[in-house]
């Protein structure tokens, strides 16, 4: 086995296991909802879901954090949430604002009151 192969080959795994299978299906996706109409029940019913999703998603890494982010206090991580939604509000909508406005006072939160 070459030195090239012996190094990349976490990034093959990751790519094939982990990257592919999720394309597969966003793709399939893409391709049967090209005719669909963006008012339909099933388009906004798959919108809110995909939203719950990631709703549920944020408020678990929020308040049952695990790793690193377990050390910065769930007072700083919910600010930084909020204030990153108001500046992402203030913006125009931008989620660039937004999320480096969060990311930024999460940062300085984790540094300053970290355990």
């Amino acid at each position: 086995m070459s030195a090239a192969l012996t190094e990349l080959w976490p990034f093959l795994l990751l790519i094939t296991i982990g990257f592919l299978p999720n394309e597969i299906w966003r793709v399939l996706g893409l391709l049967l909802a090209r005719g669909l109409n963006e008012d339909s029940e099933i388009v906004m019913w798959s919108r809110a879901v995909a939203t719950a999703t990631l709703a549920g998603v944020i408020i678990k890494l929020l308040l049952v954090s695990s790793g690193s982010l377990a050390s910065i206090p769930v007072g700083v991580r919910l600010g930084a949430t909020a204030i990153g939604f108001i500046v992402f509000l203030v913006a125009r909508r931008s989620m660039f604002a937004g999320v480096a406005a969060g990311e930024v006072l999460l940062l300085a939160g984790g540094y300053l009151f970290a355990n």
